[in-house]
C-alpha cells in the first residue's frame, strides 16, 4: 500500500513539473515576440563573380560530330534509322508518312519536301534554314529541345557517335552526297565546343 502511495506521489510530482514547464513556455511566448533580423548577424564575404562562375549559363554544349563524319559507320546509321521507318521513308521518291521522306535531307532546306505539312516550330527552328551537319546533330540529340513544339515524337540519340552514324547514312541518301566538312570547319566546331564546355 505504501509503495503504491509513493508511486502516486512521484507521478503527481512529475505531472505537476511537466505542467509547470508547459505553463512557463506559454508565458514566455506571451512576453517575447521574436522578429526577423533586417540583416544577417554574421555576414560571409564572397569574392566578386564567385557565385556566377558556378552557375550554369544556359543549356549544356552539344558535342560536335563534324570530326566523326569521315569515319562514321553508314551501316550502323542505317540500323539506327530503322527506329524511324514507322514515320519516315528513306528511298528516292518515297512517300511521306507521319513525317516527310528523308532522301536528300542533308544540306536541303528545312521544309524541302513538297506536299508535306511541316510544323512552324520546325520551320523556324535552329540557327540555319538548311539541314546542315550541325543542325542535324542538334536536332537528332533531342528534337523537342531543338524545335520546341515540333510534332516529332522521338527521344533523340544521346551518343555523338550514333548521331554521326545516322547523319552519315542520311548523307548517303542523295544522288550527289554533300561534301564532308573541311578540317577548318571541324577545328572551329571543336574549339567552340571546348570554349562552351569551359575547357
Amino acid at each position: 500500500m505504501s509503495s503504491s502511495l509513493e508511486f502516486n506521489k512521484l507521478a503527481a510530482g512529475v505531472l505537476c513539473g511537466g505542467l509547470l514547464l508547459m505553463g512557463a513556455g506559454k508565458f514566455a511566448g506571451v512576453l517575447v515576440h521574436p522578429e526577423p533580423l533586417e540583416t544577417n548577424a554574421y555576414t560571409v564575404e564572397v569574392a566578386e563573380g564567385a557565385a556566377t562562375a558556378a552557375a550554369p549559363a544556359g543549356p549544356a554544349p552539344i558535342e560536335p560530330i563534324l570530326g566523326l563524319l569521315a569515319s562514321a559507320d553508314v551501316a550502323s546509321g542505317q540500323k539506327i534509322a530503322k527506329k524511324c521507318t514507322a514515320c519516315h521513308s528513306f528511298d528516292k521518291g518515297g512517300p511521306n508518312k507521319v513525317g516527310p521522306n528523308l532522301f536528300g535531307v542533308v544540306m536541303a532546306a528545312k521544309g524541302h519536301v513538297d506536299g508535306f505539312s511541316y510544323s512552324d516550330a520546325l520551320l523556324e527552328s535552329g540557327e540555319n534554314d538548311n539541314w546542315t551537319y550541325t543542325s542535324l546533330n542538334h536536332f537528332l540529340l533531342k528534337p523537342k529541345d531543338y524545335a520546341p513544339g515540333t510534332k516529332m515524337n522521338f527521344a533523340g540519340l544521346k551518343k555523338a557517335s550514333d548521331r554521326a552514324d545516322m547523319v552519315a547514312y542520311l548523307r548517303s541518301l542523295a544522288d550527289s552526297p554533300a561534301p564532308l566538312p573541311s578540317a577548318e570547319e571541324i577545328q572551329a566546331a571543336q574549339d567552340a565546343f571546348t570554349a562552351a564546355s569551359g575547357g
